[in-house]
This record gives C-alpha cells, structure tokens and sequence, in this order.
C-alpha cells in the first residue's frame, strides 16, 4: 500500500532534528529503520525518510504518522516524541475535480456570468466541507426561507469571498431575498437576465489561505408574489463530506406525497420518503457530489 505523498509543512523544522537526534543517539541507520518498519507492514521508502531527517518533507496522512509512531518504538523514544511534533495537518484532502452538478448548459453559463459579474474564477477555488440546509415551508404548502450553514475550505491559495447562487432551470423567477446571517457580509447582488439564476458575494470576515476553513451562514427568504415553490434542494459543485437537507412543514401544511431526486452525472434517482412525526423530513448524503439533492412535495396524487 502506498504511503501518502508528504508535504512540506511547519511541523517539519521541528521532527527533523529530533528524528536525526534519535537516530544518532541509537546508532542505527535509515537502511535499518527501512527493514524494520517493512517488516512491521510499513512500506514507507528510504527517499521519503531520508525527506523527513532532513525535512525536506513532513509526514502527513493516516500512514504516516502510523510509520512515525512505530519509529518512536523502534528508536525507544517516548509515545508522541516525535508524532506530537507535527501539529496540524496542512493536507486539503481529497478534493477532485469541479464539475456543474446540473445537467443544463444554459444554466451553466448564467452561473459562469455571474461568477464573472462578482469577478471571482469560475469554478471556485473553495469548497463546501460540509453543508446543512433547513428549509421552512409556510402554511400555503410553499418554500418560504432557507437558512444555510456550511464550513467551507480554501482548497488553493488565499479565499476572500464565496459566491452563493440561486438556480431556478427552466423558470424566469424574480430575485429573492439574501442575508448574510455569519461568517461575512454580502458584497455584492447578482440576477441574470434569464432569471433562472440569483446570487449573492459572500464576502468573509477574514480571508482563509489552504487549507485553512471557516464557518459561515446565510439565508434566502421568499417575499410574497413569488412563484409557488415546493421543492428544495442543493447543489455542490465538488464532494461534500457531509450534505444534509432538513424540510420542515407547518402543521397545516403537511404533504401527501414526497419524492427525493438525487442528480449526479451518472443521472437521475427519483425515491419516495415519508414525513416523520416531528413533521419534517431529513435527507443525509456523505462523500456527495458533484451533484444535486432536491426533495419535492404535493398535495393530492402524486406529479
């Protein structure tokens, strides 16, 4: 198995010396660390600990730092003489490829305006680590606020501001309401002459730099004259460790039938789901996307 690539990181100044101590101090060399860590199912290399002696690299992921804590043992070094010395990890993770979790090229490249309207790249160079959103339906049966709060990572270089859109394919609908709840402010207001696409700038309190993250929440409210809406969704661009959706109706306004329709480019899954008795319903999706999840409700027979 293949041992994570090690990156330089502040952790390294501080394991080299004391990994060069512990080696001169038991008098062995890399080639003997190399065969005893093989034969303890490490298979970390010669060049990766010739990096970490003179800390041109840090260990950095789950196998690494399992080698360096069998290489405390195999050097008689104290439990966390040289693993408490990493500190944080500077790794993003797994962060693959950006893709538009919709299936409609015009929407795309409203979303592509409006990334250029707020003069940030397209696709972003954030992501969203993990997103809750709650959506509170009103007693016409209708979508009437969305609150959003997501942690939200720097995958390269340094994040000032975080576009957050609205898309309504195929409807021309007015702009609704944004508000910055935390985490920022809202620099700047977008619509596309389509109305199939509404967004706000999201601009942070504080710039975060790889891979650092931050919190934030925002929320979209519904003004009345608004096109009835009964349905709820969201959309990532790149993997979402964790997506929840959380629907709640008002008491007089329970549905009869719901579907959840989960998009991603290998298509469309339509599944019925049951309200619970808080009068809500909940979807949960981990490791999510690119793609979308949208849960869609009605009264009388199902669309």
């Amino acid at each position: 198995m293949k041992i994570e690539e090690d990156h330089l990181g502040p952790g390294s100044e501080r394991i080299a010396p004391a990994l060069r101590d512990a080696i001169n101090a038991r008098r062995v060399t890399l080639a003997w660390l190399h065969e005893r860590l093989r034969e303890r199912g490490n298979t970390v290399s010669m060049a990766t600990l010739s990096y970490w002696r003179s800390g041109a690299r840090r260990p950095e992921g789950a196998q690494s730092v399992a080698a360096l804590s069998d290489i405390e043992s195999l050097l008689d070094l104290e439990a966390g003489a040289l693993t408490g010395l990493l500190g944080r990890s500077h790794r993003t993770g797994p962060v693959g490829s950006a893709r538009f979790p919709l299936g409609a090229i015009d929407v795309e490249r409203a979303v592509t305006d409006a990334y250029a309207a707020f003069g940030v790249p397209y696709p972003s160079t954030s992501r969203e680590v993990t997103t809750h959103s709650v959506t509170d339906v009103g007693s016409d049966g209708n979508v009437a606020v969305s609150s959003i709060r997501s942690i939200v990572q720097a995958t390269v270089g340094t994040t000032r501001a975080i576009p957050f859109l609205e898309m309504t394919p195929g409807i021309d609908a007015p702009a609704p309401r944004f508000t910055a709840v935390a985490g920022g402010h809202l620099g700047a207001l977008y619509s596309h002459p389509s109305g199939q696409v509404h967004g706000g700038l999201f601009e942070l309190d504080a710039p975060i730099t790889a891979p650092d993250t931050t919190i934030v929440e925002w929320s979209i409210t519904y003004p009345p004259g608004y096109p009835p809406t009964r349905e709820s969704g969201y959309a990532v661009s790149r993997q979402c460790r964790e997506l929840l959706l959380w629907i709640r109706f008002h008491p007089d306004a329970l549905p009869d039938w719901c579907d959840e329709r989960v998009e991603t480019p290998a298509g469309s899954v339509d599944t019925p789901v049951s309200v619970d008795r808080g009068r809500s319903v909940h979807l949960v999706h981990r490791a999510f996307g690119p793609g979308a999840v949208e849960l869609r409700w009605g009264y009388g027979p199902r669309e």
